[in-house]
């Protein structure tokens, strides 16, 4: 499956995204006449600009090298594609000698143990919180607001500042914004990145890519490779912060995958379709067991307790 099919058809924003994402890597003449046709409708041609725009500057100069995006123009005269060609070259070395230069303005580390969610307030004015068992790092420099999230979850209300992007990174993935609210965690198996409100450049890995709007959720599978993306009720988004979450239709390997968070290692789910399980309810993350607990009243499930002191998931 390619990274695009699996976004939502109905969804404006995350048409613009696969587009983008196809104009990086496909270049047949197919392909130029169906984007082509696409952007002829002014919403989808605003929507693919504004993409463009979110994703412009994320530290990468290999961007100004990228194969051309398709754009509805005669093709450009040999000298004019030389001189611009040679305006981007110097535009990158700058960016480059920009970066290399600049001043530490704020850095610290953060890291929290099981039931130690905090709240930061940063020098830039956005608020952070910090869910429990979480490690992350921030770098801000005169360039860019950089987070790198080791493992773990956040929130971010997000100071607005289109002369200084907030990036967020978790491994090789990125999530850019200039202003807005937004949840990201990162375990061994999946990021997921939830949208309170604003937009939400976030590229998993290179070659998949989709902007996200407001009560928007993408996840990301890293084995698979794969990215869904989901729609949410206002108040799933980053609900942990009052100490309990409310979900429905979560698959059962994700919600799993999130207690991992409040007690790592404790929890197993047992091999093939029960991942895909729905449950609906609601979590205490002071005492996520007693969720276990109540699964087999909610699902054909049942508990084991292990010689390990673990507890396993498996089908009833």
């Amino acid at each position: 499956m390619s990274p695009f099919q699996s976004i939502d058809n109905d969804s404006i924003d995350a048409q613009a995204a696969r587009w983008f994402a196809r104009n990086r890597n496909e270049h047949s003449a197919r392909t130029r006449e169906q984007f082509e046709a696409w952007q002829t409708n002014p919403a989808h041609a605003q929507a693919y600009n504004e993409f463009e725009s979110l994703w412009a500057d994320l530290g990468e100069c290999e961007e100004l090298h990228t194969p051309q995006t398709f754009a509805v123009k005669k093709p450009a005269r040999r000298a004019a594609a030389f001189a611009l060609a040679t305006a981007a070259a110097l535009v990158c070395a700058l960016f480059a000698v920009n970066l290399g230069t600049a001043q530490a303005l704020y850095q610290q580390q953060v890291a929290t143990l099981g039931q130690g969610a905090k709240t930061l307030r940063l020098p830039d004015g956005s608020t952070l919180n910090v869910n429990a068992n979480t490690r992350l790092r921030i770098d801000f420099n005169a360039q860019q607001r950089d987070i790198y999230l080791d493992q773990g979850q956040l929130y971010i209300e997000v100071a607005a500042n289109k002369e200084q992007p907030l990036v967020v990174h978790a491994g090789d993935a990125r999530i850019k914004v200039v202003g807005t609210g937004f949840d990201v965690r990162r375990s061994a198996r999946l990021l997921v990145v939830s949208v309170a409100h604003g937009k939400v450049a976030f590229a998993p890995a290179p070659n998949t890519a989709t902007l996200l709007g407001a009560q928007q959720r993408a996840t990301y599978d890293f084995a698979q490779g794969t990215l869904q993306e989901h729609t949410l009720a206002a108040n799933e988004i980053a609900n942990w912060r009052s100490g309990h979450l409310a979900f429905r239709n979560r698959e059962l390997a994700s919600l799993v995958d999130e207690l991992d968070l409040y007690r790592p290692g404790v929890i197993q789910l047992a091999q093939g379709p029960l991942g895909r399980y729905k449950v609906s309810g609601n979590l205490d993350v002071n005492d996520p067991l007693a969720l276990v607990k109540a699964l087999p009243a909610l699902i054909p499930v049942k508990t084991v307790l292990l010689e390990s002191g673990k507890i396993r998931i498996e089908p009833r």
